[in-house]
């Protein structure tokens, strides 16, 4: 199995979309997953919250790039005609870590196969395209020690670097958390350094991986 890419997009938070075929209402909820046991108590979350529903149709990929692990179900749709179409639109969509559920409330007028094809196919169609997109980002969390007199220096340039101050601790000298993308450490201690003429270091703390919301 190929290793998966450090960065791709993920849903920001759970959305949802209604839409309408026939008068049969087709209602697709997106969510981030990042385990498989994380589809699964959500699939199962929304199958409790919809119990009355015709067919509560789930899909889900777990990884990101090349990595993934997938899963879908017609959930009692004719064979192939739910699962799969919803599956291949959430492929297809750039993301990674999400899991979908299309639950449908039957109208009385049947679709007929490639009527339910098409429609398992709009209602992810329409959730992917409207839910807010993160990037899941490699970061390093970095400890700074520093004098007063660079502390307005290094506000101006943690952000050029992409980088956030996630905390600031006032005594003798400031301690300030930072959070790195994994790219941008080097470019910054370039200019930590010729910033302060050589007097401030970082110290690498924890990388781990986070959500950074997206405008696309």
């Amino acid at each position: 199995m190929m290793e998966s890419r450090a960065t791709y997009a993920v849903p920001a938070e759970e959305f949802r979309c209604t839409m309408s075929v026939l008068n049969s209402r087709f209602i697709a909820t997106l969510a981030p997953a990042f385990t498989i046991e994380d589809a699964k108590g959500f699939i199962a979350r929304i199958r409790a919250e919809f119990a009355d529903a015709t067919h509560n149709v789930p899909a889900y990929l777990i990884g990101g790039g090349e990595s993934v692990a997938a899963h879908c179900s017609d959930d009692g749709e004719p064979s192939g005609t739910a699962g799969r179409p919803a599956l291949a639109v959430l492929k297809g969509s750039g993301l990674g870590d999400a899991a979908v559920v299309i639950t449908r409330y039957f109208g009385g007028t049947k679709l007929g196969t490639g009527g339910l094809v098409r429609a398992y196919q709009d209602a992810v169609r329409l959730v992917v395209a409207n839910a807010p997109r993160a990037e899941k980002r490699c970061v390093h969390l970095l400890l700074l020690e520093t004098p007063y007199s660079f502390l307005e220096r290094l506000r101006r340039l943690v952000p050029s670097d992409q980088g956030l101050i996630l905390e600031e601790a006032f005594g003798a000298q400031v301690t300030m958390t930072i959070q790195l993308p994994v790219e941008g450490l080097e470019s910054f201690q370039t200019a930590l350094s010729e910033l302060s003429n050589g007097k401030l270091h970082t110290e690498v703390m924890e990388t781990r991986q986070v959500l950074v919301q997206v405008n696309l």
